[in-house]
């Protein structure tokens, strides 16, 4: 069963916002949101392509690899940011 747009919003903002607390940064809602969305399309690539682990549904692998997606992109976004 895949996510609807709700379910892509609520881990999103979940992930976007765990990520934030866990890497130290201090952003809004919809930074969160978009941070928790991408990272979760980052963190899905990297699953399935490089591990192979399927990754769909409103469950915890989700949310993992979402916020594990999204500590990644926040990490490379405060490289990017220190070089610039």
């Amino acid at each position: 069963m895949g996510l609807g747009i709700i379910g892509w919003l609520v881990i999103g903002i979940l992930a976007g916002w765990l990520a934030e607390k866990v890497m130290g940064r201090n952003h809004g809602l919809i930074t969160n949101l978009i941070v928790g969305v991408i990272g979760a399309l980052i963190g899905g690539f990297i699953a399935s392509n490089l591990f192979g682990v399927p990754v769909g549904g409103f469950n915890i692998m989700t949310f993992l690899v979402a916020f594990g997606g999204a500590c990644l992109l926040l990490f490379l976004l405060g490289l990017v940011k220190r070089r610039a």
